[in-house]
C-alpha cells in the first residue's frame, strides 16, 4: 500500500509530533561557539542533532509518522528507500514499533551504511544503479507487499516530526535571530521554519544548499519544482534531485532565503567543527556553517543558530577531508626536491626539517620520475607545521641546505 501524507501540516501538528517523542528520542543539546563568535562578530550556537538517536534528525519524523499508521498497516510493514539517515531513522523507528520494515538501497551503497541499517533489524534490498532506480522498485514492492511506503521529506507527518527542532531551538534561545539549516529535499527546514516562524514570525530562517545540488533553491528562483543538478557532491545527506510539493510549498511560505555552498568550503567546515568543537559531522550537517564561512551570511551582532542535522560521516571521506583542510591552513605543506643520488643527502633535508619544528608526516621516494636527472633522486616530504608563518620559516632553512625544492600546493 503507497499512502503519502499530501495535506500540508499544521503548528498543532509539530506540537503533538513533540508530545508523541517525548521521551523517546534524544532531545538534543545546543552547543555555543565563542571562537565563530569573535571571528565573525555574532554569537553562534550549534543544535547537535548528530548526537541524536541513529546519528541524524531523522527519527524524529520517522517515529511520529509511524505512530499515524493503522493498525492493519503497522501489521503489513513499512518500506523506505534511502542510502542514508533516512534508512537509519525509519529502520529504528520500526524497531521500536516492532513492525516489519524493509529498506531498498542503491547498489553502490557503502557497506558501513547497510550494516547500520542491519543492525536496527531491518532487512536490506539492494536495487538499482541511483536512488531515482531504487525509488521506483521500492514503490513497486510497496504495491506488491502491501507495505506503506515511508517517505523522505515530503510529507506531513514527517515534517512535523522535523519540526520539533524548531521547537527546542525556540525554548532554549527564544531570543534567537536567525536559524540556518541544510537543505536536501526540504523536510527539515519546513518543520522548523514553521514552528520557529509561529512563535517568532520575525526570526529568520535560512536554507543552505550544495552548489551542486541546488534544486530547492532553483525551484524557489523559478516557483516551481524544477531538478537542478550540476555535479557530484560530498554532502549526499543533501544530494536530493528536487523538493517535494509540500516542503516547496512550505518553503516558499516560511523560509527566507536558500543559499549555496561549495564543497570544499563544507569541507572546511566540517574539520572546522571537529577542530575546534569536537563535533564530528557529516558534510551535509557542516552545511550551514560552511555559508557563514563562505561569507554568504552576515551575523554580526546578531544571535545565529546552525542546525547540525547529522553526524554519520564516511570515515575514509573525512581522513581525506582533513588532509585537505590541513593543506588549505598550511599546517601541511609537500615539498618536492631533485637531491644527488649520495649519501648523505636525505639525511641533511631531514635534519633541516627537524631543526625548523617541521615534522615529516610522510615521504615518499620515486627513482622512476622522467624528469629527474640521471644521479639524482626524486622525493616529496608531506610536513605538518604550526601554520604559513611556520611554513615560511621551514623553506629559508631548507634553502640553507642548497638544494632547490618546490612547494606543491
Amino acid at each position: 500500500m503507497v499512502i503519502e501524507s499530501s495535506q500540508l501540516p499544521a503548528f498543532e501538528d509539530i506540537l503533538e509530533a513533540a508530545k508523541f517523542l517525548k521521551g523517546k528520542i534524544n532531545r538534543s543539546p545546543v552547543d555555543s561557539s565563542e571562537t565563530m563568535g569573535k571571528t565573525f562578530g555574532g554569537s553562534v550556537f550549534y543544535k547537535l542533532e548528530n548526537l541524536q538517536k541513529t546519528g541524524s534528525f531523522k527519527i524524529r519524523g520517522a517515529l511520529f509518522k509511524i505512530s499515524k499508521l493503522t493498525a492493519e498497516e503497522k501489521k503489513a510493514g513499512v518500506i523506505a528507500v534511502s542510502a542514508g539517515n533516512h534508512a537509519q531513522g525509519v529502520a529504528l523507528a520500526s524497531k521500536i514499533s516492532k513492525i516489519n520494515c524493509k529498506i531498498v538501497m542503491p547498489k553502490f551503497t557503502t557497506p558501513a551504511k547497510i550494516n547500520a541499517v542491519e543492525r536496527y533489524g531491518a532487512q536490506i534490498d539492494l536495487f538499482g544503479s541511483d536512488y531515482a532506480e531504487a525509488r521506483d522498485h521500492a514503490l513497486k514492492v510497496a504495491v506488491d507487499e502491501n507495505r506503506t511506503f515511508i517517505e523522505g521529506f515530503n510529507d506531513r507527518w514527517i515534517i512535523a516530526g522535523q519540526g520539533t527542532i524548531g521547537l527546542e531551538i525556540m525554548e532554549d534561545l527564544p531570543d534567537a535571530d536567525m536559524i540556518v539549516v541544510p537543505v536536501g529535499g526540504g523536510g527539515l527546514i519546513s518543520g522548523i521554519a514553521m514552528a520557529a516562524k509561529t512563535i517568532n514570525p520575525n526570526i529568520r530562517v535560512i536554507g543552505v544548499q550544495s552548489e551542486k545540488f541546488d534544486s530547492v533553491r532553483a525551484s524557489v528562483d523559478s516557483g516551481s519544482i524544477v531538478e537542478h543538478v550540476t555535479g557530484q557532491t560530498i554532502a549526499d545527506g543533501i544530494a536530493i534531485r528536487r523538493p517535494g510539493d509540500i516542503t516547496l510549498s512550505m518553503i516558499q511560505k516560511y523560509v527566507d532565503h536558500v543559499i549555496t555552498v561549495s564543497d570544499e568550503t563544507i569541507a572546511l567546515a566540517l574539520y572546522h567543527l571537529l577542530e575546534h568543537n569536537k563535533i564530528l559531522v557529516e558534510p551535509a550537517g557542516a552545511a550551514g556553517l560552511a555559508a557563514i564561512l563562505e561569507g554568504k551570511l552576515d551575523i554580526s551582532g546578531k544571535k545565529t543558530v546552525i542546525v547540525i542535522s547529522g553526524g554519520n560521516t564516511n570515515l575514509l571521506l573525512l581522513s581525506k577531508i582533513i588532509y585537505k583542510s590541513l593543506e588549505h591552513e598550511s599546517k601541511l605543506v609537500r615539498i618536492g626536491f631533485k637531491i644527488p643520488d649520495k649519501p648523505g643527502t636525505l639525511y641533511r633535508i631531514a635534519m633541516a626539517i627537524s631543526e625548523a619544528g617541521g615534522n615529516i608526516y610522510h615521504a615518499e621516494v620515486d627513482n622512476l620520475d622522467e624528469t629527474t636527472p640521471i644521479g639524482f633522486q626524486s622525493i616529496m616530504f608531506t610536513v605538518n607545521v604550526r601554520g604559513s608563518k611556520h611554513a615560511a620559516a621551514l623553506f629559508e632553512k631548507l634553502k640553507e641546505v642548497g638544494y632547490d625544492f618546490e612547494v606543491f600546493t
